[in-house]
């Protein structure tokens, strides 16, 4: 249903000379002599006398009022109702996020029992593998220790040469179980950036203590430059346990991020005067809580975002509550982006010839001078008189200009009128 005193601009408790005037004023503004060009002149024109018919008799003024009522009245449960059912699907929609989160949690739980899992039979396999390093240089050991008691002995030379070589032959029995560290890397790992990182860093190890076995061995007699040789590899076979539980760390250490829980979004009512105090306004969420929303920088339809403000539910990272700004309606302004509007009503002789003036601003009244011929819709603006924008800067404030006859007809203005628009005649 169109708004009838929206298109003559008057208030709803507007008296009925109020209501004339501001007809003559909208029908003077759209009519089609005025705006030729305009296509829609006419059906605007018409719209204008539809309501001011209606509006000018108190009988059918009434009855428009009663039936804009109801019309209000239905249109505000379905607002409610339309409330309702967003709120019922915003909490259908938590609880199939909340058992989504749920079954994501259960799965990572069994990824982690994996991953211990996993742990654990690799400790268990290089705990078998240092045993068996173990064993194996107890046999070298052994081994040398019975090739050393054999060389004390004073056999020919021939026979010294042959107790050489048989020292010489049984020495690859005492090494690791035909596998090297790299090997071992790979075997267990599989060929990844990771163990090849890891192999390559244990080469470097063993080429290290080469070294210093080598310098050792230029002091040492040949004899137990072997056994110094075949002592120092089961050292190198601790590496890769080492290796393994750091990097099962790594594995268990690296979480994804929680989900989020669904937002809350709210509408703050707040006033011009909180807009230009730049002061926090309460809102009242769904569950009782109360928070306090910022007004620095915002307008009519600004939305403020309040992180981890709205829902908690179990596992899930709290989420955020935007709080939609709502400007409450003012009987002598109105908020239009930064710009705060007012309507000024001038009479018929100061709109023709000017004046000076005062006019209503919400920090108080302030001078204008109003130029010959004004018309009515003519906007004046006050500059830096408006609501603080987010720049640092501010709005203005718009006056519109309303041309207002007189109360009472006057003869002399009828008189002037009449002899505009017929001519003068004797």
């Amino acid at each position: 249903m169109r708004d009838l005193y929206s298109v003559l601009g008057v208030r709803r408790d507007a008296g009925a000379d109020e209501i004339k005037a501001a007809w003559r004023t909208r029908a003077k503004s759209v009519h089609p002599d005025q705006n030729r060009e305009d296509p829609n002149a006419n059906q605007r024109f018409a719209e204008i006398g539809r309501a001011y018919e209606v509006l000018k008799d108190p009988k059918k003024r009434n009855h428009y009022d009663q039936q804009r009522s109801k019309v209000e009245a239905m249109e505000r449960e379905q607002t409610i109702m339309q409330q309702r059912e967003s709120a019922r699907e915003a909490a259908r929609q938590a609880a199939e996020k909340a058992k989504a989160a749920k079954a994501n949690a259960e799965r990572i739980m069994a990824e982690l029992a994996k991953a211990e899992a996993e742990k654990n039979r690799a400790e268990k396999v290089a705990q078998s593998t240092a045993q068996a390093a173990q064993a194996a240089a107890a046999q070298a050991a052994a081994a040398q220790a019975a090739a050393q008691a054999k060389a004390t002995q004073t056999p020919p030379s021939g026979q010294s040469s042959g107790g050489s070589g048989t020292a010489s032959a049984e020495q690859p029995k005492a090494g690791p179980v035909g596998e090297t560290p790299e090997e071992m890397v790979s075997r267990i790992f599989g060929d990844t950036p990771e163990a090849a990182a890891a192999a390559e860093k244990l080469k470097r190890e063993n080429e290290s203590k080469g070294e210093k076995a080598e310098k050792a061995d230029r002091t040492d007699k040949a004899e137990n430059a072997d056994a110094a040789a075949t002592a120092s590899r089961p050292a190198s076979i601790f590496a890769p346990v080492e290796l393994i539980s750091s990097l099962v760390r790594r594995f268990r250490g690296v979480q994804p991020a929680p989900e989020k829980a669904p937002d809350l979004h709210v509408e703050a009512l707040v006033t011009i005067d909180d807009l230009l105090a730049q002061k926090s306004v309460p809102v009242t969420l769904a569950d009782g809580r109360e928070l306090r929303v910022p007004l620095s920088g915002v307008s009519e339809g600004h939305v403020v975002q309040l992180k981890a403000q709205g829902h908690k539910l179990p596992n899930m990272a709290r989420g955020d509550v935007y709080a939609t700004i709502r400007v409450t309606k003012d009987e002598k302004f109105r908020v239009d982006g930064f710009d705060i509007r007012t309507v000024l009503p001038i009479t018929l002789e100061n709109a023709v010839l000017g004046c000076d003036t005062q006019v209503e601003t919400p920090a108080g009244p302030v001078d204008i001078t109003i130029p010959a011929w004004s018309n009515s819709d003519q906007v004046i603006r006050l500059e830096g008189q408006g609501l603080p924008d987010d720049t640092g800067g501010r709005g203005a404030v718009l006056v519109e200009l309303r041309v207002k006859l007189w109360e009472k007809p006057d003869d002399k203005v009828t008189d002037l009128m009449r002899v505009m628009r017929e001519g003068l005649f004797l």
